[in-house]
């Protein structure tokens, strides 16, 4: 897919009923609700000051986690999975997205807001992703992103957009990576390198993003790649992508 920016692997023109991402539990959900809910969560998160130049902490690695990420990303915000707990002198960051009841547990800069998933929060000031996905509009206005964009940190290193797609594309070429291809993530998303190959090259190939978890209930047989360290040992699926082999220019 020639994308020049990851917001492009989001559009309207994309949406259809082709299996896009399996979580955990083996609940499965398609192009078109993974494009359509990206923009309802981006519409959400504009509320809470989401937009270039400021940093989203998002904890967890299921299919919320993920809509954060890309309602950020359509922000021109920069995402850190699984930021630490102390936050307090990040100047840059912005918003914190994590199950409410892990809220409290991080000490966030003065401003900045708590989105929390999951059970509904008690805390008048906090935000509910859930509720406001639902009720967001299903519709997002045109984007012109610059390539050199940051898209993820780990808070030691920035990649851009054009960076993660390059590296995407070269675990798509390296791999042979096709559509409707199951690739699971077993690496933790807090590196910029499991995103690109885990999420961004299976967006590429129009393949299946697999969330694997604690309760991993996805069928090895089904699945062609795993994303992961050697140094974790074996997979079930029958090809591993090794984060070792996924690089950034």
């Amino acid at each position: 897919m020639n994308a020049g920016t990851v917001d492009d692997l989001l559009t309207r023109e994309l949406r259809d009923d082709r299996i896009g991402l399996v979580d955990a539990t083996g609940r499965e959900y398609d192009y078109h609700w993974l494009c359509t809910t990206s923009w309802k969560a981006g519409n959400f998160l504009r509320h809470s000051g989401v937009r270039e130049g400021v940093t989203v902490g998002v904890v967890g690695d299921g299919p919320l986690a993920l809509l954060a990420c890309f309602g950020t990303t359509l922000l021109e915000g920069t995402t850190r999975f699984d930021p630490p707990t102390d936050l307090a002198d990040e100047g840059d960051f912005r918003t914190l997205v994590a199950p409410v009841e892990s809220l409290a547990d991080y000490d966030l800069p003065r401003g900045a807001q708590r989105v929390g998933y999951g059970d509904e929060p008690d805390a008048p000031d906090v935000h509910h992703f859930d509720a406001g996905l639902w009720s967001e509009n299903p519709s997002f206005p045109p984007l012109s992103i610059d390539p050199d964009t940051a898209i993820l940190t780990d808070g030691e290193r920035t990649v851009t957009h054009e960076a993660v797609l390059e590296a995407a594309r070269g675990v798509v070429e390296d791999t042979g990576l096709e559509a409707d291809d199951r690739v699971v993530v077993r690496a933790p998303l807090s590196d910029p390198r499991t995103v690109a190959a885990g999420v961004i090259a299976p967006l590429l190939a129009k393949g299946v993003i697999v969330l694997s978890g604690d309760e991993d209930e996805s069928d090895g047989e089904r699945e062609t790649y795993a994303v992961s360290s050697e140094e974790v040992g074996s997979v079930p699926e029958p090809n591993r992508i090794d984060l070792e082999s996924v690089s950034f220019q």
